[in-house]
């Protein structure tokens, strides 16, 4: 055998040895690039969101009908459980932890006995906590005073010369046609 294809075996696998040990090093950098980029997550909101003032519109006594039309229909009824219905909201966020409440209508026969379940946040709360949108503090003046307005109509640059009306030509009367004749 001679030496010349020796080398060349010897040199593929050096070049061989030398990849696979550089790829072991960017599997550790892509472990990091990985946990720096997440990517996106769509907020998930699922259930019927009840309010505190929707659970202090309840009173003992209410028939079925009347407490579905304050709190909705209910996300879970069950065979098993005629007399209780459940009401279920979650709430899952990119970055922050998931939010979930539950309530617990109680009824004997027809009319509601209690309820049971998690504090409800009032409306405004809910929709604060909703509202990811930065908050500048200084919302930017929208309208012009009399006196800038009769500034501006003073200021008029050579670069932007005012309007002059030019005639519109008119239109054609014939439009050529879309296709051309058959042959």
């Amino acid at each position: 055998m001679s030496a010349q294809p020796l080398r060349q075996s010897r040199l593929v696998l050096a070049v061989a040895a030398a990849a696979l040990l550089a790829g072991c090093g960017a599997m550790d950098a892509g472990r990091r690039v990985t946990t720096a980029l997440t990517p996106y997550r769509i907020e998930i909101v699922q259930g019927n969101f009840v309010s505190k003032e929707q659970v202090e519109a309840l009173q003992k006594g209410m028939s079925r009908d009347q407490v579905r039309q304050i709190l909705g229909t209910p996300l879970v009824t069950s065979v098993f459980h005629g007399e209780r219905w459940d009401y279920v909201f979650t709430l899952k966020r990119q970055g922050v932890d998931p939010q979930q409440r539950r309530l617990t209508v109680f009824f004997q026969g027809e009319s509601m006995d209690r309820v049971e379940g998690d504090p409800m946040p009032s409306e405004s709360e809910f929709v604060a906590a909703l509202d990811n949108r930065r908050k500048t503090g200084k919302v930017p003046r929208l309208e012009a005073t009399e006196e800038e307005l009769r500034s501006f109509d003073g200021k008029r640059t050579p670069a932007a010369p005012a309007a002059t009306a030019q005639p519109a030509t008119a239109a054609p009367a014939n439009y050529p046609p879309l296709e051309s004749p058959a042959r």
